[in-house]
């Protein structure tokens, strides 16, 4: 594998680099010194930041993108190393011509794998679910104690205003991200484990395969590390027997070694709870949230023993967790329209469409509206009771087509086979197929949705286009 001298920058290009995790490690590198260049499929607010920072982008991704023609014209080293995603294919036309060109290459996963070698204290966030949300809490806690982080989130902080921070000390908090066994490239001192659940089985076989994804992550960690893992997770031994670093357990039951209990909402859902340490039951702390749902008092669990194992002042830890309100697309309030609060949110799993729905049980509404914009046709496939049983959660569900993604067969799936089973459940629901785009689901919407409803655009596509639509 290609290694890294931070000593010795070179010029690294990115295939993608506009991706919420490849411009931030770009960013990370430009600030390192290197030359750093890439290419995206269209203009972004991310793409333009790195090139105001410096970073050459092209625009459309072409075999000649890589070409030493136009870096030598322009008085630029030509390209020593490419960084990819496993989204690139390999009859990507760059990938091909990095191929042909017998240029070096690195995975995302495994870049940053190198980068976090550089830090101290590199922190891993992994789980099926709430990943984002907890590394948000982390962050907060970090910056709230002047502990001047270098932090890698899977979506938009508003407090940094991105998803990407550069600090100066040894702290260095990132996402780990399961798909295609990516986070086995990283270097952690302290990871977190949040929840294990079936999910990506167009990568892993089945729930087994993931259990010893996990293990081999948690395996990662050096006798002097720790690990903080939710108790709940089951077969939870299966990752922690054997393993030499220190394990911190929360989670729902007394026994783990911090438990909530008193757990009460908001009008707006956000939680107020007692935290129990099960090594100082004397120690009884109420801890309110800015975030929203009974999943985020799980989460900011996972993020106080963090901050205990830091030692970072409680009062921080109370004013981090108080400001945090989320990162967008989590519970995002993104306005009203003729009184219809519009939310948006990420959610594409169905344990996490469990948990916003319940959420927006508890928040402000007369009816819930749910557009939900189905991932893939193999998780829609894997996963239809399941997704049918979760949005039956929500008084009115729409659906548009599935987002492919990266896949192109469809599985002989639709989302017309969603819709069947929401409404054997007893469900109202209806399909719109989007082939041309929105328009017709955002004018039933106008036409059905009425004064105090709740309307939830939901997914990891394009679906958040609706709602910033009607808002327009």
């Amino acid at each position: 594998m290609y290694q890294i001298n931070f000593a010795h920058p070179i010029h690294v290009y990115f295939m993608g680099i506009g991706g919420i995790s490849m411009s931030g490690l770009a960013e990370i590198l430009l600030a390192e010194g290197f030359t750093v260049s890439g290419s995206d499929l269209r203009e972004s607010p991310l793409t333009r930041s790195l090139t105001q920072k410096g970073a050459v982008i092209f625009y459309g991704q072409r075999a000649e993108n890589l070409s030493p023609d136009y870096f030598l014209a322009h008085n630029l080293p030509v390209i020593d190393l490419v960084v990819y995603t496993s989204a690139i294919k390999p009859d990507n036309p760059e990938y091909m011509a990095m191929c042909t060109l017998g240029l070096s290459s690195l995975s995302r996963a495994e870049l940053l794998g190198q980068i976090m070698q550089n830090y101290s204290m590199p922190i891993a966030v992994s789980g099926t679910h709430g990943k984002t949300s907890t590394t948000g809490m982390v962050s907060e806690i970090l910056l709230a104690a002047n502990l001047d982080p270098t932090l890698s989130i899977g979506g938009i902080l508003n407090s940094i205003n991105g998803n990407f921070r550069i600090g100066q000390s040894d702290f260095f908090v990132t996402e780990a991200c399961e798909y295609t066994n990516s986070f086995l490239s990283f270097s952690p001192r302290i990871s977190m484990i949040l929840n294990i659940e079936a999910d990506h089985l167009d990568f892993f076989k089945d729930i087994d395969d993931i259990r010893q994804s996990f293990r081999r992550f948690a395996a990662l960690l050096p006798p002097d590390g720790t690990l903080i893992i939710n108790g709940n997770i089951d077969h939870s031994e299966i990752i922690t027997d054997g393993l030499s670093c220190r394990i911190i357990t929360y989670g729902d039951d007394p026994s783990f070694d911090y438990s909530p209990s008193s757990i009460s909402y908001d009008h707006l859902a956000r939680g107020t709870f007692i935290l129990k340490r099960r090594n100082d039951p004397d120690r009884c702390e109420q801890f309110t949230l800015g975030s929203k749902g009974e999943h985020n008092v799980y989460n900011s669990l996972a993020a106080i023993a963090l901050a205990d194992l830091l030692d970072v002042p409680s009062e921080s830890v109370h004013q981090a967790l108080v400001s945090f309100t989320g990162t967008q697309r989590r519970f995002e309030e993104k306005g009203t329209r003729n009184g219809i609060t519009i939310i948006d949110d990420y959610a594409h799993h169905p344990t996490e469409i469990t948990a916003t729905l319940k959420t927006a049980q508890n928040y402000p509404h007369k009816k819930i509206w749910c557009v939900f914009q189905p991932h893939t046709y193999s998780r829609t496939k894997a996963f239809l009771d399941d997704f049918a049983s979760a949005l039956s959660l929500a008084d009115k569900v729409i659906l548009p087509d599935i987002y492919a993604a990266r896949e192109k067969d469809t599985l002989g799936i639709s989302s017309g086979d969603l819709m069947t089973a929401i409404k054997n459940l007893g469900t109202d629901c209806f399909y719109f197929p989007t082939t041309n785009g929105f328009t017709e689901i955002e004018q039933f919407i106008i036409n059905n949705c009425e004064e105090n409803d709740l309307l939830i655009t939901m997914g990891a596509g394009d679906v958040v286009k609706i709602g910033e639509s009607l808002l327009q």
